[in-house]
């Protein structure tokens, strides 16, 4: 074989690996839809577990990180005596080393309950990256050096209600316009802002109780990109760019705080009280139609599933999510049955007991609220463990009467063939390379 040869080979061999490479720039990975597409990520832990990297301080927070560039990205908020400030930090992904720090002094954090750091994850756009403060604040920031480029409240500006657990939704990017969950005065439930500037170039839907805690998704289906989203009883599609509704589900959750899921044909949603809903999308136009309904408001004896943090996955005809108690479980996509559940994942069956579920090729990773990551197996058939280890302490409070006294409910990432997590101390950069 010539060099000539030989060197079109050599990149046609390389390419595939390069390509499956890959970032994890918002909420639940690029499109929001908790899937990690990357190759080559082990099926099975080392015996003294998986390695980590690096570890750097980082003040509290409920916000999972994004990574995106080389570089990730955590807000968190530093107490000190008499007040204390909110952050943004930029990380160098390779090394850990704090990049830059944006830093807000004028947030106010006693307001609302669990008030001791943000919830948001950061939205990566290009040279900019987006974040929602826990008090409110929108921040649009440069990604080379931290600088603010403009930045919006939205109690003072739109006189949007304080949620109850303070603004956790991410601001999501479609095209030049920033789509931020509001809860204001005036049909300003949803707002379309320049992402550039700041300005308001748009504002749908009145806001009627409270915001809720989801983020909103984007989808393309019925011949047009809709926006999705699930706040104020009902969920509802409209057009990302100018706002316009394009139709609306009634669908009353009393704690809308898991992400909606969708499959590009049906959008998923779930709450704690009232359990879920499934929509299949026309594929001819902007419409819905409903497929079914939790029944029951029962948060112990749940027929389906009735998840609180967690976003539920759809997979083929099935869909796993966990639900009020710490249940993982499997309904049918069809019916919305339930077809198992099984505590393992969670370990304790106690109010609020959470892990979060992303998937990988045929495996799914599922990041516990005790800070432990497992490998399973998840098949209408039930639930195999494949592997679990111990990554990272937990270190907020308020979860009730949980064994370890404490919890982990920050979003993890995964980027990069690493699992990006967070508690109250830290940030960790962990190898799950093959």
């Amino acid at each position: 074989m010539t060099k000539r040869t030989l060197l079109p080979l050599l990149i046609a061999l390389l390419l595939p690996a390069l390509a499956l490479a890959d970032d994890w720039p918002e909420i639940l990975g690029a499109g929001r839809r908790g899937e990690w597409k990357e190759t080559g990520i082990l099926r099975a832990f080392p015996a003294a577990g998986p390695v980590v990297r690096w570890r750097t301080p980082v003040g509290a927070g409920y916000a999972g990180p994004a990574v995106a560039g080389g570089k990730v990205f955590v807000a968190d908020y530093q107490a000190r005596e008499g007040g204390g400030s909110e952050r943004v930090l930029c990380l160098d992904e390779q090394t850990g080393k704090v990049l830059w720090t944006y830093e807000n002094s004028a947030a106010i954090y006693n307001k609302f309950s669990y008030n001791n750091g943000p919830r948001a994850v950061p939205t990566v756009d290009g040279e900019r990256v987006y974040v929602t403060g826990a008090a409110g604040d929108v921040y649009a920031l440069k990604v080379a050096d931290g600088a603010l480029l403009w930045k919006v409240n939205l109690p003072g500006q739109f006189a949007a209600k304080m949620p109850t657990w303070g603004f956790a939704a991410s601001p999501l990017v479609a095209g030049n316009i920033l789509i931020v969950p509001c809860g204001g005065e005036g049909n300003a439930r949803l707002l379309g802002l320049n992402k550039l500037t700041g300005e308001e170039v748009w504002r749908a839907l009145p806001s009627t109780g409270d915001l809720g805690y989801g983020s909103p998704i984007l989808v393309q289906a019925g011949g047009v990109a809709q926006l999705i989203s699930w706040v104020g009883g009902e969920i509802a599609s409209l057009n990302p760019l100018t706002g316009q509704t394009y139709w609306q589900q009634p669908f009353v959750g009393m704690t809308p705080a898991a992400t909606p899921n969708t499959d590009g044909q049906r959008i998923l949603v779930s709450d704690f009280y009232k359990g879920s809903c499934l929509l299949k999308l026309a594929t001819d136009k902007p419409a819905e139609e409903l497929v079914w309904k939790g029944k029951g408001e029962n948060e112990v004896n749940t027929l389906g599933l009735h998840a609180l943090m967690t976003t539920p996955l759809l997979a083929g005809d099935y869909l796993y999510g966990v639900c009020s108690y710490g249940q993982l479980r499997c309904l049918d996509a069809k019916t919305g049955e339930r077809v198992w559940e099984s505590i393992e994942a969670t370990r304790e069956k106690k109010r609020w007991a959470n892990a979060f579920l992303v998937r990988n090729g045929d495996v799914y990773f599922l990041n516990n609220d005790r800070g432990e990551l497992i490998i399973a197996d998840l098949q209408p058939t039930g639930y195999r463990e494949i592997a679990r280890a111990q990554l990272i302490k937990p270190t907020s409070g308020g979860a009730g009467d949980r064994e370890l006294g404490k919890v982990n409910w920050a979003l993890p990432a995964y980027a990069n063939r690493h699992v990006f997590l967070r508690n109250d101390e830290e940030i960790i950069r962990v190898s799950l390379e093959q």
